[in-house]
């Protein structure tokens, strides 16, 4: 096929989330394969040394520019400058772009972008005006003028559509890559943590308001408020009502008192260290911040039951990275969840209502592990995603503006 570059100058390691797990995975499926192709690595200064194993492989190369990551403003300028003629430069027509930001104008390249979410249409008010504009401008003329679009799930692809009203959208689902066998001693992490085997909940999640990971500490403080009533009471635990009032189930003595909310941080942040220190949560929910992925799978397979409170997702690897390890999940009708995982999570109706939360927790501590069926996790094979994206790669297509 023809040489392509992949760009992958937007990567800040360890601080842009899934769209991180999304590329890293995608590359590590298309090594797997044994299908011939040219694939150009467009890195940074500060990022390149993250994608050096790839340079093993006579298929990959890197090409690196000369800027930082860090910087996302001179990155930007850089791109729109430079970015076509560095590209010219070195001989290439074809660009995947793994996000939505391509340089504005194609400059005789032809770019397949992918669209992850139009988050910042839905959710304004969560960021910055520039970067309003900004995310704004740059979907407008990947819709315009991009060779090829992918959306990462049929939800994302519809409203694409009804937004922008182009229709030739691929639908492309993200790779999911979880080695069961990646972990570590779970010893250490409950010394590091304080917590216990199948005694806490865990989420994994950016700290931004649509994640809405305040009602999760809103839920942990009525079940940490209950525990202390009946210990100060004595009450016997069959005469114990459930908080989530018309359960009528088992009291939440039964339940956890423990959550762990892994990932980077975001706009939210400082709002939920406040909340849990005015709450004075501090020995109940912990901010793990950044974990490797060996912890975070040792924190999927050994926690209670995976929380996924998020009112908007693009697509949302988490909870089917949890279903990986036979965890239960709890989560939100909201947007691609329920497309994504498949039907199979145990689903609340109303995501902020703390009491509905807690009927689920116990729905699912009555149930005990393994009484769901698992989604059909083959859909986010790697391997499988990576012929998806190698055969759109390698088509001809008529070029836009």
């Amino acid at each position: 096929m023809e040489k392509t570059a992949i760009d992958l100058l937007w990567l800040r390691p360890g601080r842009v989330g899934g769209t991180e797990s999304y590329i890293r995975n995608l590359l590590d499926g298309l090594a797997k394969l044994e299908e011939e192709f040219d694939f150009t690595l467009l890195v940074s200064r500060d990022n390149a040394d993250t994608f050096r194993k790839y340079e093993s492989d006579k298929r990959f190369h890197l090409l690196t520019a000369d800027i930082k990551s860090a910087n996302i403003g001179k990155r930007i300028i850089w791109q729109n400058l430079f970015q076509n003629r560095l590209l010219r430069k070195n001989g290439f027509r074809k660009c995947f772009e793994p996000v939505y930001c391509k340089p504005w104008l194609n400059g005789g390249i032809q770019y397949t972008c992918v669209i992850h979410d139009l988050q910042a249409l839905h959710y304004p008010e969560y960021h910055p005006f520039h970067e309003v504009a900004y995310s704004r401008l740059c979907w407008r003329m990947d819709v315009w003028n991009a060779a090829r679009i992918v959306a990462i799930s049929r939800w994302v692809k519809e409203d694409i559509e009804r937004r922008y009203g182009r229709k030739d959208i691929r639908v492309i689902y993200n790779p999911i890559l979880i080695r069961e066998n990646e972990v570590v001693e779970f010893d250490s992490l409950g010394r590091k943590y304080g917590i216990e085997r199948k005694r806490f909940y865990y989420t994994v999640s950016q700290m931004i308001p649509h994640k809405n990971l305040m009602t999760l500490i809103k839920v942990m403080e009525k079940i940490a408020e209950r525990k202390k009533d009946m210990e100060e009471n004595c009450v016997e635990e069959t005469s114990v009502r459930s908080v989530a009032g018309d359960a009528g189930a088992r009291g939440t003595d039964t339940l956890p008192c423990r959550l762990l909310i892994s990932g980077v941080n975001g706009h939210a942040a400082q709002q939920l260290k406040a909340q849990i220190a005015d709450k004075n949560l501090q020995d109940i929910v912990t901010l793990t911040g950044f974990v490797s992925n060996e912890e975070r799978n040792t924190l999927y397979q050994n926690c209670h039951t995976f929380l996924f409170p998020s009112v908007f997702e693009g697509f949302g690897m988490p909870p089917v990275e949890a279903m990986l390890f036979h965890t239960p999940v709890i989560t939100t009708k909201c947007a691609s969840i329920p497309e994504v995982t498949q039907g199979k999570a145990v689903y609340v109706e109303d995501p902020y209502d703390a009491d509905e939360w807690i009927g689920r927790m116990l729905e699912v501590d009555r149930e005990r592990r393994g009484a769901r069926e698992d989604p059909d996790f083959a859909l986010y094979a790697p391997e499988r995603i990576s012929c998806q994206y190698l055969d759109l790669l390698k088509e001809t297509v008529w070029k836009r503006k």
